[in-house]
């Protein structure tokens, strides 16, 4: 059966999966979701004797159904091929009694290069089978990690340009070097004077200004996003979740039908989103348990059922997750309002407008497979520590967020069941944080020299992605305003 994408805020506008990878955001600003979510086809423990590049083609072609067996294929190859230092692609790591997801091991060491690397495949096939002749500039806001993921995905990428910015002093060091030495002649990094926030605001306002598409569109460009707002960095991430499932069956961790929960350290929404859909597809997930660092709005949300991102922002040592507007939670909002686009766009206004709106009750009864919990800084410092101490396994401070949440959530509820915990980036990520949490002699060294000090401790071997940084050039320096957003684009696009 053929799947279309509709408009979060316009259930009548239908597009193809190809038209809705290629747009990136639909041209009333919502968001476009698939008509329904796809039954999984292939038995879980057929399931667990695939590899990684099978279950992406066992999930991907339910969404993806204007592709071809042999163009989907093609992009799975090229996608998770050597770039991953693991055969696994995405290894579990059984810790104590929970299951540790590691989705870092890509080229990037985050776990958005499990759905960056696919992405320019994607957007390049769903190009050609549209018959696009402008060339495609990639539009970014990123929190650290989209950005030199999908730099890295789409540097010299024929047809395409992409422009990514990040919030100056809003990224660790690690996360800052990798984005400024990319190569590419298609590449551009813009460091924003504001959070990312004002970055990602600054993007969505640039994909619904119409007359700045028409300036594009004289010069040849068409503007896409990266940001997983794109349905094609969503739908990829459903694989890990699936496979995960899967392999802990196949390993006998697990009985078949068996309900395990799944904690995700969560901003932008989008990756306990995916979590989601693999549940609707039919994988036998409970409870889903969104994580949040001291920015708990979408802690808060859960709680209450008022979203309000009128509130401090709070600069943490898991930036990826210092987010107060959480774009893909209109997705989850448009599923729990029935599929009621006027509620959805009535919504996203009210939030745009003001900066918060309350959900009915009706929606918050169908949040009901969702927990929340939250970690401040020194519980995620502790959860670090803690778990080193214990078990010698290290983690990231998002990783330790999502570990605290879990820890608590059990002891509070009294769930005893099986825990997945989302890995969401190497710990020579952010090495300093890191290192500090697990002894505070550690604080008055530089990030960087503290990175060769990881592997003795860690037990993990230095990361191609650290040692290609280390001596790298640093090819961009430009820096704007939050307000010189568009006019830095079309400096940079001599538009």
């Amino acid at each position: 059966m053929d799947l279309f994408y509709k408009s979060t805020r316009n259930s009548d506008l239908k597009v193809t999966a190809s038209q809705a990878v290629l747009t990136g955001l639909a041209p009333d600003g919502g968001l476009f979701v698939p008509s329904c979510i796809p039954c999984l086809d292939v038995p879980l423990e057929k399931l667990g004797g695939m590899t990684y590049q099978e279950t992406a083609f066992a999930v991907m072609k339910l969404f993806f159904t204007d592709f071809t067996e042999e163009e989907l294929r093609s992009c799975v190859a090229k996608a998770y091929d050597e770039k991953f230092d693991t055969e696994e692609i995405a290894p579990l790591a059984k810790v104590d009694d929970v299951y540790y997801l590691e989705l870092f091991h890509g080229a990037t060491i985050a776990f958005k290069d499990m759905a960056l690397s696919i992405l320019p495949h994607l957007m390049t096939t769903s190009a050609k089978k549209n018959h696009v002749e402008k060339e495609i500039v990639i539009l970014a806001a990123t929190s650290g990690d989209t950005g030199k993921a999908a730099m890295a995905g789409f540097a010299d990428v024929e047809g395409t340009r992409i422009i990514v910015f990040y919030p100056k002093n809003g990224v660790s060091r690690v996360q800052e070097l990798q984005m400024v030495t990319q190569k590419g002649n298609n590449v551009d990094v813009v460091a924003i004077h504001g959070n990312f926030d004002q970055a990602q605001s600054g993007v969505k306002a640039m994909f619904e200004d119409q007359k700045l598409a028409g300036e594009l569109a004289e010069k040849g460009y068409q503007f896409s996003s990266a940001n997983s707002i794109n349905i094609g960095r969503l739908v990829p991430q459903i694989v890990y979740y699936v496979y995960a499932y899967a392999k802990l069956l196949e390993n006998e961790e697990i009985s078949p039908g068996e309900e395990i929960n799944v904690v995700v350290p969560t901003g932008n929404f989008g990756n306990i989103l995916a979590a989601y859909y693999a549940k609707q597809m039919g994988i036998p997930f409970g409870k889903l348990i969104c994580a949040s660092n001291e920015n708990r709005v979408l802690y808060d949300f859960f709680q209450t059922g008022i979203y309000d991102k009128n509130r401090k922002f709070i600069l943490t040592t898991s930036p990826s997750m210092d987010i107060l507007i959480s774009s893909n939670l209109e997705r989850l909002l448009y599923l729990v309002s029935g599929e009621d686009a006027a509620k959805t766009r009535e919504l996203m206004e009210q939030l745009k407008k003001s900066g918060s709106y309350q959900i009915t009750e009706a929606m918050k009864e169908r949040l009901a497979d969702f927990g929340a919990g939250f970690a401040d800084e020194a519980e995620t410092a502790e959860s670090i520590r803690e778990v080193y101490g214990r078990t010698g396994y290290v983690m990231d401070t998002h990783t330790a967020v999502a570990a605290h949440v879990c820890e608590s959530y059990r002891e509070q509820t009294g769930d005893g069941r099986k825990c997945l915990i989302a890995s969401t980036a190497s710990p020579y990520k952010f090495a300093k944080s890191v290192l500090t949490a697990i002894d505070p002699v550690y604080e008055k060294e530089e990030e960087l020299d503290l990175l060769q000090k990881l592997p003795g401790i860690s037990g993990r071997v230095t990361p191609q992605a650290i040692r290609d940084i280390l001596d790298a050039k640093v090819l961009h320096a430009t820096e704007c305003d939050a307000d010189q957003m568009k006019e830095t684009v079309k400096k940079i696009l001599k538009v």
